[in-house]
């Protein structure tokens, strides 16, 4: 090794060269390896994922087949009383937008109405108060960043938030912020059902109408495959039969990377960009240990008369290798410290640009392990073939002056030269055409103005009761050329509801679907 390390000194031009282009190119892949670990690794936090799922209803309406994660009220209560022998837990829940106030502070915030179940199916890590608390009808949860917000620093326990200028709870705990690569991360705040419950019992015996998302905790060793089966045709035992809807469980592990379903199927999702990712990474490692490689190769002739030498005086071929392959050893460590110091550099830009919250992983030693590996994996591809080429020189041709001992000896390294060319033009067209294809979603006609649309939550009861007038005066003013409301944005579709009919309905519409917030 202190040979190597006094080889690597003496080129310094050509160490450096080596090291940039070779630590650039094992950043990039560990980059790619930390939002990788980071996909995979979704909803890591919650201690039930292997036993956690959500229902998922397929839905067929003229023909078209759509599978989502809304579904029915009276669900709930067909699974906890009729299934209790696989279902552990289970609640409905409805992700919303609410305004939190307490006294003259306001906020408008993303926060979840649940039922007391949540808790105990999502482990909340409850640092005051207590979770259990939540089974309190008159109790809210605040997530610990929301509990600043309001209360500084103040203790929120006990205290009073209005939410939405109307119903007034009291705070029973408080749980840490969820992690960003959770399903429920940026949900402040858990609301208690029962302060929906005039809205909830005209829900009793709607069967049609897709309003929730309803999540169940099987029992440790429930085969989830069977249990879906059993609660495939629930909705038509009950009657709903007009879009041949069919129930089935999608388990927490799947909800992130595998969310995509064609005709009731699971037909991939972001899974697909992580083997995508993956690959990029791979021909990126690839082509810095090619690069290496030949740099090593080019430097032959300056090597050969050393080669010559030492195995005139007695050195063997291992030896050789063993010495070239220690160099290649220094080297990778050197770009790997250089890898990593570039990679903790540019995280909060990566970040950014990814929409991740990643950081470097400092005390996990999965991570070091991976490391040196990693380092020592590049070291034997990137060394093997120079520290075997080199030491193959004959010295007694070498010493004379003759390097390349046959006709085919240079064909390797032009192997090598024509798949690095390869895969950098196959790299450059394939983010061209990346690019082209960003650019034609951002550019695309959506069927209306982008710049020009605001959309303001009617959140309050002072909204709905003044919208008439709020619209007469902004229209008057030319603030607005026209306004409307709507339950939902233009691209949100939070429920839908089905089986309508009306007189005068085409009868080769076979169903009328309504979809709304």
């Amino acid at each position: 090794i202190l040979i190597a390390w006094r080889n690597v000194q003496k080129s310094k031009i050509y160490s450096a060269i080596n090291i940039v282009g070779l630590s650039t190119g094992m950043a990039v892949a560990l980059l790619i390896g930390l939002w990788i670990w980071d996909e995979v690794s979704f909803d890591d936090y919650f201690r039930n994922k292997r036993t956690i799922a959500r229902i998922m209803a397929t839905q067929t309406f003229n023909g078209e087949t759509s599978t989502h994660p809304t579904t029915v009220v009276p669900l709930e209560n067909e699974l906890r009383t009729k299934y209790s022998s696989d279902i552990k837990r289970l609640t409905l829940i409805s992700k919303r937008t609410n305004i939190l106030a307490v006294g003259e502070k306001r906020i408008s915030s993303s926060g979840m109405w649940a039922g007391p179940d949540i808790t105990d199916m999502l482990t909340l890590n409850i640092s005051k108060g207590s979770g259990a608390s939540f089974s309190d009808p008159s109790t809210m949860l605040l997530s610990r960043s929301m509990a600043k917000t309001l209360f500084a620093d103040e203790d929120p326990i006990g205290q009073i938030v209005k939410i939405d200028n109307s119903a007034e709870l009291k705070v029973g705990g408080v749980y840490e912020d969820l992690p960003k690569n959770t399903s429920f991360y940026g949900q402040h705040y858990l609301l208690p059902w029962f302060n929906k419950l005039n809205w909830w019992n005209t829900q009793t015996d709607a069967w049609s109408n897709h309003g929730c998302e309803l999540i169940v905790q099987l029992h440790d060793h429930t085969d989830i495959e069977k249990t879906s089966a059993k609660i495939k045709m629930i909705t038509q035992d009950h009657g709903y039969v007009q879009s041949n809807e069919l129930l089935m469980l999608h388990p927490m592990d799947s909800w992130h990377l595998y969310s995509k379903f064609e005709n009731g199927q699971q037909a991939g999702g972001r899974i697909q960009y992580v083997l995508l990712f993956g690959t990029i990474g791979f021909f990126v490692l690839l082509l810095a240990c090619i690069n290496f490689m030949n740099l090593s190769t080019a430097r032959s002739e300056k090597r050969a008369k050393e080669v010559g030498i030492r195995k005139t005086i007695g050195s063997g071929r291992l030896e050789l290798v063993v010495q070239f392959l220690s160099e290649s050893i220094v080297m990778s460590f050197l770009a790997t410290f250089a890898a990593v110091v570039l990679v903790h550099s540019s995280l909060p830009f990566f970040n950014r640009l990814s929409g991740k919250a990643m950081t470097m992983p400092w005390n996990n030693p999965v991570f070091w392990l991976f490391t040196i590996g990693f380092m020592l994996m590049v070291s034997l591809v990137a060394g093997s073939y120079p520290a075997f080429y080199l030491s193959s020189f004959k010295p007694t041709r070498v010493l004379k002056g003759h390097i390349l001992t046959g006709r085919f000896a240079a064909i390797p390294r032009k192997v090598l030269v024509v798949l690095q060319f390869t895969v950098s033009i196959i790299l450059i067209i394939g983010t061209i055409v990346v690019y082209r294809q960003v650019k034609f979603a951002k550019s695309r006609p959506v069927g209306y103005q982008r710049d020009h649309l605001i959309i303001i939550r009617m959140n309050t009861p002072e909204i709905y009761a003044h919208y008439d007038a709020l619209r007469t005066d902004l229209i008057a003013s030319g603030g607005a050329i026209e306004m409307g409301e709507s339950n939902s944005s233009p691209t949100e579709i939070f429920s839908n509801n089905s089986g309508m009919d009306w007189p005068g309905r085409p009868a080769d519409l076979e169903q009328a679907r309504s979809e709304h917030a």
